[in-house]
């Protein structure tokens, strides 16, 4: 795992408002710049860091997660965080502005021929037990990357060599005319790099890439939950330069059989006969840690909850711990023999006419109220 400071990438203080954000990205991203270093395998991992960084300090609601819980804050929010679409204009303007000199313009720093084909951040599912998640495990996930293929230097061509794509015939893009308008798109041909292999290289079969396996250890931290993420650092996929991706581990946590889990809270289900709920009985109760004591109050309702707290679930983010919430299910019999209704009849009467038989004056008025209507 790799822990970021986003600011000490960035080289600004936490208080530093978006305009100096801005500002410093800027210098940072020129300075390492793949244009700026090429072969600097050192400066394009920094270059790849300070997009990271900018895109979540450029952005209110990532900023404020970033500077509470730290990168964990932002684990169910994607690589990064969640990005917005104005957040990639900002980036794509910018670098405009701060590379239209070198190389042609800002078009031929982002030339598609180096480009990889392929995204070298990737994911995995990883499905784990109720009890891996709330209390914390290491598992070893096995998984298939993709490493750029070196006998065609990711080219897909045979000895790396490439001819003009005929469809577009190297512009890279293709035409489409509707009514007056005129639509451009990626060609298809060659994925907008304007060239294509004249021959496919024999190893990777055109795919431009190779696929290999590989195992790794990680330390699952207790509290993790559905759709959480984790960051494996530089076990992706690998690029034509070398440059190795993310691996991000997606959680999915099994449903238990008697525990239900909502956020960091826990809910229990425990049936009770009803003369323990009438009475305010005591029960032992099961829970995270162990048996707990239940403290029924006397004459306790159908669905009636109990709270136990800190009795729940470890925030993964290590902000305490939620609570074991114990909900109450009244239960009756289903059949009585002569002598059970022979003592409820007697517990009726020891109770009393007018509480054992509470409806009578609920009907005893009704009754009084609809004879007034047809006077």
């Amino acid at each position: 795992m790799e822990e970021l400071s986003y600011y000490e990438i960035l080289e600004v203080s936490q208080s530093a408002d978006k305009t100096t954000i801005k500002k410093a990205y800027r210098l940072m991203a020129k300075k390492y710049h793949p244009d700026n270093n090429p072969g600097d395998e050192e400066a394009e991992h920094k270059f790849k860091l300070c997009n990271e960084a900018y895109q979540c300090l450029s952005d209110t609601q990532q900023k404020s997660l970033y500077d509470r819980y730290g990168k964990e804050g932002l684990q169910g929010m994607g690589s990064g965080g969640r990005r917005s679409s104005g957040g990639f204009d900002d980036l794509s303007s910018m670098f405009e502005d701060m590379f239209s000199g070198f190389s042609g313009g800002a078009r031929s720093s982002q030339n598609p021929e180096n480009m990889d084909k392929y995204q070298l951040d990737m994911n995995v599912d990883m499905y784990i037990s109720f009890q891996e998640a709330i209390f914390g495990c290491e598992k070893e996930i096995e998984f298939q990357y993709k490493n750029s293929c070196k006998p065609c230097k990711g080219t897909g061509a045979k000895n790396a060599k490439l001819s003009t794509c005929k469809q577009c015939k190297g512009q890279g893009q293709v035409y489409m005319k509707q009514g007056f308008m005129t639509f451009s798109q990626a060609c298809p041909a060659c994925h907008g790099a304007g060239s294509a292999p004249s021959d496919p290289c024999k190893s990777c079969k055109g795919k431009t890439y190779e696929e290999k396996r590989e195992k790794v250890s990680i330390k699952v931290p207790a509290g993790i939950d559905s759709n959480n993420r984790l960051r494996v650092s530089a076990k992706g996929n690998i690029g034509k330069k070398g440059i190795r991706g993310d691996l991000y581990v997606t959680f999915n946590v099994k449903a238990d059989k008697h525990f239900q889990r909502e956020g960091n809270d826990v809910y229990i289900a425990i049936p009770v006969f009803f003369t323990q709920a009438v009475a305010g009985d005591t029960l032992n109760i099961p829970s995270l840690t162990g048996e707990l004591e239940l403290k029924l109050d006397v004459g306790t309702k159908d669905k009636q909850h109990f709270t136990f707290k800190d009795e729940g679930i470890t925030d993964v983010h290590g902000h305490g711990k939620g609570n074991l919430i114990v909900q109450v299910d009244i239960t009756y019999p289903k059949n009585l023999n002569s002598e059970q209704r022979k003592l409820l009849s007697q517990l009726q009467s020891a109770f009393g006419e007018k509480e054992s038989r509470p409806h009578e004056s609920v009907l005893d008025s009704v009754i009084g109220t609809m004879t007034a209507w047809f006077k």
